[in-house]
Protein backbone atom coordinates (compact mmCIF):
# COMPACT_ATOMS: atom_id res chain seq x y z
CA UNK A 1 0.00 0.00 0.00
CA UNK A 2 3.07 2.19 0.60
CA UNK A 3 4.47 2.16 -2.36
CA UNK A 4 1.24 2.67 -4.33
CA UNK A 5 0.84 5.57 -2.32
CA UNK A 6 4.41 7.37 -3.09
CA UNK A 7 3.89 5.95 -7.11
CA UNK A 8 0.19 7.94 -7.10
CA UNK A 9 1.66 11.22 -5.51
CA UNK A 10 4.95 11.26 -8.07
CA UNK A 11 1.85 10.36 -11.11
CA UNK A 12 0.00 13.37 -9.37
CA UNK A 13 3.34 15.43 -9.11
CA UNK A 14 3.72 14.75 -12.69
CA UNK A 15 0.25 14.90 -14.12
CA UNK A 16 -0.08 18.46 -12.07
CA UNK A 17 3.25 19.65 -13.75
CA UNK A 18 1.19 18.27 -17.52
CA UNK A 19 -1.93 20.69 -16.68
CA UNK A 20 -0.05 23.33 -15.50
CA UNK A 21 2.06 23.05 -18.94
CA UNK A 22 -1.18 23.00 -20.68
CA UNK A 23 -2.81 25.85 -19.00
CA UNK A 24 0.26 27.72 -20.45
CA UNK A 25 -0.15 26.44 -23.78
CA UNK A 26 -3.43 27.56 -23.51
CA UNK A 27 -2.58 30.97 -23.23
CA UNK A 28 0.54 30.86 -25.30
CA UNK A 29 -1.64 29.64 -28.01
CA UNK A 30 -4.10 32.16 -27.71
CA UNK A 31 -2.04 35.15 -27.58
CA UNK A 32 -0.24 33.62 -30.88
CA UNK A 33 -3.18 33.68 -32.58
CA UNK A 34 -4.73 36.72 -31.97
CA UNK A 35 -0.89 38.60 -32.50
CA UNK A 36 0.21 36.47 -34.98
CA UNK A 37 -1.04 37.84 -38.18
CA UNK A 38 -0.87 41.65 -37.09
CA UNK A 39 2.37 41.28 -35.73
CA UNK A 40 3.93 40.03 -38.64
CA UNK A 41 2.08 42.71 -40.64
CA UNK A 42 3.28 45.41 -38.53
CA UNK A 43 6.84 44.00 -37.20
CA UNK A 44 8.17 42.04 -39.98
CA UNK A 45 8.37 38.32 -40.47
CA UNK A 46 12.06 38.28 -38.78
CA UNK A 47 9.92 37.54 -35.13
CA UNK A 48 9.04 33.93 -36.57
CA UNK A 49 12.06 32.21 -36.27
CA UNK A 50 12.04 34.01 -32.77
CA UNK A 51 8.61 32.52 -31.88
CA UNK A 52 9.81 29.51 -33.41
CA UNK A 53 12.87 29.46 -31.00
CA UNK A 54 10.45 29.64 -27.77
CA UNK A 55 8.06 26.89 -28.87
CA UNK A 56 11.42 24.69 -29.15
CA UNK A 57 12.50 25.24 -25.40
CA UNK A 58 8.48 24.51 -24.15
CA UNK A 59 8.81 21.48 -26.17
CA UNK A 60 12.49 20.40 -24.83
CA UNK A 61 10.67 21.48 -21.06
CA UNK A 62 8.16 18.65 -22.06
CA UNK A 63 10.75 16.00 -23.10
CA UNK A 64 12.54 16.55 -19.93
CA UNK A 65 9.36 16.71 -17.42
CA UNK A 66 8.58 13.10 -19.57
CA UNK A 67 11.36 11.34 -19.53
CA UNK A 68 12.09 12.11 -15.70
CA UNK A 69 8.73 10.34 -15.46
CA UNK A 70 9.15 6.94 -17.97
CA UNK A 71 13.34 6.89 -17.95
CA UNK A 72 13.74 7.64 -21.03
CA UNK A 73 15.21 10.61 -23.10
CA UNK A 74 13.03 11.35 -25.76
CA UNK A 75 15.49 12.72 -28.76
CA UNK A 76 14.70 15.61 -30.48
CA UNK A 77 16.32 16.59 -34.59
CA UNK A 78 16.05 20.48 -35.11
CA UNK A 79 17.80 22.04 -37.52
CA UNK A 80 19.94 25.33 -36.27
CA UNK A 81 18.25 28.72 -36.96
CA UNK A 82 21.11 30.96 -38.47
CA UNK A 83 22.04 32.96 -40.91
CA UNK A 84 20.11 36.18 -42.73
CA UNK A 85 16.42 36.69 -41.37
CA UNK A 86 15.53 34.88 -44.99
CA UNK A 87 17.44 32.02 -44.41
CA UNK A 88 16.32 31.89 -40.53
CA UNK A 89 12.34 32.54 -41.75
CA UNK A 90 12.96 29.51 -44.00
CA UNK A 91 14.46 27.61 -41.86
CA UNK A 92 12.32 27.85 -39.02
CA UNK A 93 9.21 26.88 -42.05
CA UNK A 94 10.64 24.17 -43.55
CA UNK A 95 11.71 22.08 -40.86
CA UNK A 96 10.17 19.02 -39.92
CA UNK A 97 10.95 19.49 -36.17
CA UNK A 98 8.78 22.85 -36.18
CA UNK A 99 5.67 20.50 -37.12
CA UNK A 100 6.35 17.84 -34.46
CA UNK A 101 6.33 20.42 -32.07
CA UNK A 102 3.39 22.49 -33.40
CA UNK A 103 1.37 18.90 -33.47
CA UNK A 104 2.08 18.26 -30.02
CA UNK A 105 1.06 22.12 -29.12
CA UNK A 106 -2.16 21.38 -30.41
CA UNK A 107 -2.91 18.18 -29.14
CA UNK A 108 -1.67 19.22 -25.86
CA UNK A 109 -4.35 22.14 -25.55
CA UNK A 110 -6.87 19.36 -25.74
CA UNK A 111 -5.52 16.37 -23.90
CA UNK A 112 -3.98 18.89 -20.75
CA UNK A 113 -7.47 20.34 -20.94
CA UNK A 114 -8.81 16.79 -19.68
CA UNK A 115 -6.01 16.22 -17.17
CA UNK A 116 -6.38 20.06 -15.51
CA UNK A 117 -10.23 18.84 -15.01
CA UNK A 118 -9.87 15.25 -13.93
CA UNK A 119 -7.55 15.55 -11.14
CA UNK A 120 -9.89 17.99 -8.69
CA UNK A 121 -12.45 15.25 -9.47
CA UNK A 122 -11.23 12.21 -7.11
CA UNK A 123 -10.21 14.60 -3.92
CA UNK A 124 -13.60 16.20 -4.62
CA UNK A 125 -15.45 12.81 -4.32
CA UNK A 126 -13.80 12.35 -1.63
CA UNK A 127 -14.95 15.48 0.20
CA UNK A 128 -18.26 14.41 -0.61
CA UNK A 129 -18.52 11.19 0.81
CA UNK A 130 -16.64 11.90 3.84
CA UNK A 131 -12.79 12.27 3.67
CA UNK A 132 -11.75 9.40 5.89
CA UNK A 133 -14.05 6.78 4.75
CA UNK A 134 -13.40 7.52 1.20
CA UNK A 135 -10.15 7.85 1.03
CA UNK A 136 -10.07 4.29 2.42
CA UNK A 137 -12.71 3.01 0.32
CA UNK A 138 -11.47 4.44 -3.37
CA UNK A 139 -7.60 4.72 -2.46
CA UNK A 140 -7.27 0.81 -3.62
CA UNK A 141 -8.93 1.77 -6.78
CA UNK A 142 -8.45 5.50 -7.49
CA UNK A 143 -4.34 5.37 -6.65
CA UNK A 144 -3.36 2.93 -9.52
CA UNK A 145 -6.07 4.84 -11.92
CA UNK A 146 -3.32 8.09 -11.22
CA UNK A 147 -0.92 6.08 -12.22
CA UNK A 148 -2.11 4.81 -15.03
CA UNK A 149 -3.00 8.32 -16.56
CA UNK A 150 0.75 9.33 -15.72
CA UNK A 151 1.95 6.49 -18.14
CA UNK A 152 -0.72 7.32 -20.66
CA UNK A 153 -0.21 11.56 -20.86
CA UNK A 154 3.54 10.72 -20.76
CA UNK A 155 2.98 7.95 -24.12
CA UNK A 156 1.26 10.75 -25.71
CA UNK A 157 3.75 12.96 -25.07
CA UNK A 158 6.65 10.88 -25.69
CA UNK A 159 4.82 9.55 -29.37
CA UNK A 160 3.98 13.66 -30.39
CA UNK A 161 7.32 14.59 -29.19
CA UNK A 162 9.31 12.01 -31.13
CA UNK A 163 11.32 13.60 -34.18
CA UNK A 164 9.57 11.97 -37.49
CA UNK A 165 12.60 9.93 -39.64
CA UNK A 166 12.64 12.85 -41.61
CA UNK A 167 13.64 15.09 -39.22
CA UNK A 168 15.82 12.69 -37.44
CA UNK A 169 17.45 11.71 -41.15
CA UNK A 170 17.94 15.69 -41.30
CA UNK A 171 19.47 16.53 -38.46
CA UNK A 172 21.81 13.46 -38.93
CA UNK A 173 22.48 15.28 -42.25
CA UNK A 174 23.30 18.47 -40.33
CA UNK A 175 25.39 17.02 -37.73
CA UNK A 176 27.63 15.19 -40.37
CA UNK A 177 28.15 17.69 -42.61
CA UNK A 178 29.35 20.02 -39.50
CA UNK A 179 31.28 17.60 -37.99
CA UNK A 180 32.76 16.65 -41.82
CA UNK A 181 33.82 20.68 -41.61
CA UNK A 182 34.94 20.61 -38.40
CA UNK A 183 37.29 17.40 -39.82
CA UNK A 184 38.26 19.58 -43.05
CA UNK A 185 39.47 22.90 -40.95
CA UNK A 186 41.02 20.42 -38.79
CA UNK A 187 42.85 18.33 -41.32
CA UNK A 188 44.10 22.00 -42.73
CA UNK A 189 45.45 23.08 -39.87
CA UNK A 190 47.42 19.73 -39.57
CA UNK A 191 48.50 20.04 -42.31
CA UNK A 192 49.85 23.51 -41.73
CA UNK A 193 51.33 22.50 -38.73
CA UNK A 194 53.11 19.74 -40.71
CA UNK A 195 54.50 22.42 -43.67
CA UNK A 196 55.63 24.66 -41.09
CA UNK A 197 57.58 21.80 -38.77
CA UNK A 198 59.19 21.11 -41.73
CA UNK A 199 60.18 24.09 -43.46
CA UNK A 200 61.17 25.61 -40.12
CA UNK A 201 63.06 22.46 -38.51
CA UNK A 202 64.15 19.33 -41.30
CA UNK A 203 64.22 21.50 -44.33
CA UNK A 204 66.19 24.59 -42.64
CA UNK A 205 68.71 22.04 -40.82
CA UNK A 206 69.03 19.98 -44.08
CA UNK A 207 69.46 23.38 -46.04
CA UNK A 208 72.83 23.66 -43.17
CA UNK A 209 73.85 20.31 -43.84
CA UNK A 210 74.28 20.76 -47.39
CA UNK A 211 75.97 24.26 -46.90
CA UNK A 212 78.35 22.33 -44.72
CA UNK A 213 79.54 19.14 -47.02
CA UNK A 214 79.66 21.83 -49.70
CA UNK A 215 82.02 23.90 -48.05
CA UNK A 216 83.66 20.61 -46.87
CA UNK A 217 84.36 19.37 -50.36
CA UNK A 218 86.30 22.82 -51.34
CA UNK A 219 88.76 22.65 -47.73
CA UNK A 220 88.94 18.51 -48.45
CA UNK A 221 91.90 19.38 -50.37
CA UNK A 222 94.05 22.47 -49.05
CA UNK A 223 92.63 22.33 -45.47
CA UNK A 224 92.14 19.10 -43.99
CA UNK A 225 91.46 20.01 -40.18
CA UNK A 226 88.82 21.93 -41.41
CA UNK A 227 86.98 20.11 -43.89
CA UNK A 228 86.77 17.39 -40.67
CA UNK A 229 85.51 20.23 -38.54
CA UNK A 230 82.63 20.86 -40.79
CA UNK A 231 81.67 16.98 -41.76
CA UNK A 232 81.67 16.97 -37.90
CA UNK A 233 79.33 19.49 -37.87
CA UNK A 234 77.28 18.19 -40.89
CA UNK A 235 76.99 14.88 -38.95
CA UNK A 236 75.08 16.20 -36.35
CA UNK A 237 73.40 18.56 -38.56
CA UNK A 238 71.62 15.23 -40.40
CA UNK A 239 71.06 14.25 -36.94
CA UNK A 240 69.26 16.92 -35.86
CA UNK A 241 67.58 16.95 -39.38
CA UNK A 242 66.57 12.90 -38.15
CA UNK A 243 64.92 13.84 -34.74
CA UNK A 244 62.92 16.67 -36.76
CA UNK A 245 61.43 14.61 -39.10
CA UNK A 246 60.98 11.87 -36.49
CA UNK A 247 58.99 14.24 -34.42
CA UNK A 248 56.67 15.14 -37.63
CA UNK A 249 55.78 11.89 -37.74
CA UNK A 250 54.65 11.18 -34.95
CA UNK A 251 52.58 13.85 -35.26
CA UNK A 252 50.96 12.12 -38.11
CA UNK A 253 50.90 8.73 -37.21
CA UNK A 254 52.80 7.21 -34.13
CA UNK A 255 55.29 4.51 -34.93
CA UNK A 256 54.66 3.60 -31.62
CA UNK A 257 51.17 2.51 -32.23
CA UNK A 258 52.14 0.09 -34.82
CA UNK A 259 54.72 -1.24 -33.08
CA UNK A 260 53.20 -2.09 -29.84
CA UNK A 261 49.47 -1.48 -30.70
CA UNK A 262 47.31 1.02 -28.18
CA UNK A 263 47.93 -0.10 -25.00
CA UNK A 264 51.22 -0.63 -25.47
CA UNK A 265 51.56 2.99 -26.79
CA UNK A 266 49.28 4.36 -24.05
CA UNK A 267 51.39 2.88 -21.11
CA UNK A 268 54.74 4.50 -22.69
CA UNK A 269 52.42 7.98 -22.61
CA UNK A 270 51.85 7.18 -19.15
CA UNK A 271 55.35 6.44 -18.01
CA UNK A 272 56.69 9.56 -20.04
CA UNK A 273 53.95 12.07 -18.75
CA UNK A 274 55.53 12.73 -15.57
CA UNK A 275 52.34 11.81 -13.35
CA UNK A 276 51.59 8.90 -11.52
CA UNK A 277 49.22 7.14 -13.98
CA UNK A 278 46.93 3.99 -13.88
CA UNK A 279 46.30 2.77 -16.85
CA UNK A 280 42.61 0.27 -16.49
CA UNK A 281 42.64 -1.81 -19.77
CA UNK A 282 39.28 -4.07 -20.79
CA UNK A 283 38.85 -6.34 -23.55
CA UNK A 284 41.87 -5.03 -25.50
CA UNK A 285 44.46 -7.77 -25.21
CA UNK A 286 42.28 -10.51 -25.72
CA UNK A 287 43.73 -12.63 -28.56
CA UNK A 288 45.42 -9.44 -30.14
CA UNK A 289 41.91 -7.39 -30.58
CA UNK A 290 42.73 -4.45 -32.39
CA UNK A 291 40.63 -1.40 -33.29
CA UNK A 292 40.80 0.14 -37.04
CA UNK A 293 44.10 2.18 -37.03
CA UNK A 294 42.33 5.90 -37.60
CA UNK A 295 40.54 5.17 -33.57
CA UNK A 296 44.10 3.69 -32.00
CA UNK A 297 45.18 7.20 -33.58
CA UNK A 298 42.11 8.95 -32.66
CA UNK A 299 42.39 7.51 -28.73
CA UNK A 300 45.74 7.73 -28.59
CA UNK A 301 46.24 11.64 -29.19
CA UNK A 302 42.82 12.03 -26.52
CA UNK A 303 45.31 10.47 -24.02
CA UNK A 304 48.16 12.37 -24.97
CA UNK A 305 46.59 15.50 -25.09
CA UNK A 306 44.44 14.53 -21.57
CA UNK A 307 48.07 14.19 -19.58
CA UNK A 308 49.50 17.07 -20.97
CA UNK A 309 47.02 19.34 -19.94
CA UNK A 310 46.65 17.82 -16.37
CA UNK A 311 50.32 18.07 -16.34
CA UNK A 312 50.30 21.71 -17.10
CA UNK A 313 47.40 22.64 -15.70
CA UNK A 314 45.35 20.43 -13.00
CA UNK A 315 47.82 20.60 -10.54
CA UNK A 316 47.72 17.19 -9.60
CA UNK A 317 50.15 14.63 -9.44
CA UNK A 318 47.82 11.58 -10.33
CA UNK A 319 45.75 10.58 -13.35
CA UNK A 320 44.16 7.48 -14.61
CA UNK A 321 43.32 6.02 -17.98
CA UNK A 322 40.92 3.40 -18.96
CA UNK A 323 40.40 2.28 -22.35
CA UNK A 324 37.74 -0.35 -22.36
CA UNK A 325 36.26 -2.39 -25.50
CA UNK A 326 32.70 -1.71 -25.51
CA UNK A 327 29.95 -3.30 -28.31
CA UNK A 328 29.84 -0.56 -29.79
CA UNK A 329 33.55 0.35 -30.21
CA UNK A 330 35.97 1.93 -27.80
CA UNK A 331 35.57 3.69 -24.87
CA UNK A 332 38.43 5.90 -23.42
CA UNK A 333 38.41 7.52 -19.94
CA UNK A 334 41.02 10.00 -18.51
CA UNK A 335 40.89 11.18 -15.29
CA UNK A 336 42.80 13.45 -13.06
CA UNK A 337 42.36 14.57 -8.95
CA UNK A 338 43.30 18.44 -10.05
CA UNK A 339 41.25 21.87 -9.14
CA UNK A 340 39.26 21.20 -12.25
CA UNK A 341 37.63 24.86 -14.36
CA UNK A 342 38.87 22.68 -17.77
CA UNK A 343 37.15 25.10 -20.59
CA UNK A 344 36.90 24.70 -23.98
CA UNK A 345 37.51 27.93 -24.89
CA UNK A 346 40.69 28.29 -23.26
CA UNK A 347 42.96 27.01 -25.92
CA UNK A 348 43.92 23.91 -23.81
CA UNK A 349 43.06 21.77 -26.99
CA UNK A 350 39.73 20.32 -25.95
CA UNK A 351 38.32 21.57 -29.03
CA UNK A 352 41.11 19.47 -31.13
CA UNK A 353 40.37 16.56 -29.44
CA UNK A 354 36.64 16.78 -30.43
CA UNK A 355 37.19 17.73 -33.77
CA UNK A 356 39.27 14.92 -33.97
CA UNK A 357 36.82 12.57 -32.09
CA UNK A 358 33.81 14.23 -33.88
CA UNK A 359 35.28 13.47 -37.36
CA UNK A 360 34.91 9.42 -36.25
CA UNK A 361 31.44 10.32 -35.66
CA UNK A 362 32.60 9.59 -31.94
CA UNK A 363 31.38 12.06 -28.74
CA UNK A 364 33.25 13.52 -25.96
CA UNK A 365 32.15 14.21 -22.70
CA UNK A 366 34.00 17.01 -20.50
CA UNK A 367 33.02 16.85 -16.60
CA UNK A 368 35.63 19.62 -14.96
CA UNK A 369 33.56 21.34 -12.18
CA UNK A 370 35.51 23.76 -9.77
CA UNK A 371 37.45 22.02 -7.51
CA UNK A 372 37.53 19.02 -9.37
CA UNK A 373 38.16 16.19 -10.40
CA UNK A 374 38.38 16.63 -14.37
CA UNK A 375 37.16 13.89 -16.23
CA UNK A 376 36.86 13.23 -20.23
CA UNK A 377 34.89 10.76 -21.61
CA UNK A 378 35.24 9.83 -25.27
CA UNK A 379 33.13 7.04 -27.27
CA UNK A 380 34.67 5.72 -30.54
CA UNK A 381 32.68 3.51 -32.61
CA UNK A 382 34.15 1.07 -34.54
CA UNK A 383 33.27 -2.49 -35.84
CA UNK A 384 35.35 -5.27 -33.71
Amino acid sequence: MGRTVRQAARATGHLVLAAAMAFGLWIFITVLIITAVGTLAVVGAWLLPETVLIIRRIAGAKRVMTAAWTGQRIPEAYQPITGTVRERVRTAVRDPGTFTDLRWMVADYFYGALLALALPLWPLGLVVDGVWSGLLRRAPLVLPLIVRIADLEADWSTALLKPSPKAQLTARVEELAATRADAIAAHGAELRRIERDLHDGAQANLVALSMRIGLAKRAYDSDPATARRLLDEAQAQAEKALTELRHVVRGIHPPILTDRGLVGAVRALAAGSGLEVVVEVAGLEEDGVRAPAAVEAAAYFVVAEALTNAAKYSGSARAAVRLERVRRGLRVRVADEGHGGADEADGSGLVGMRRRVAALDGTLELSSPVGGPTVIDVMLPCVW
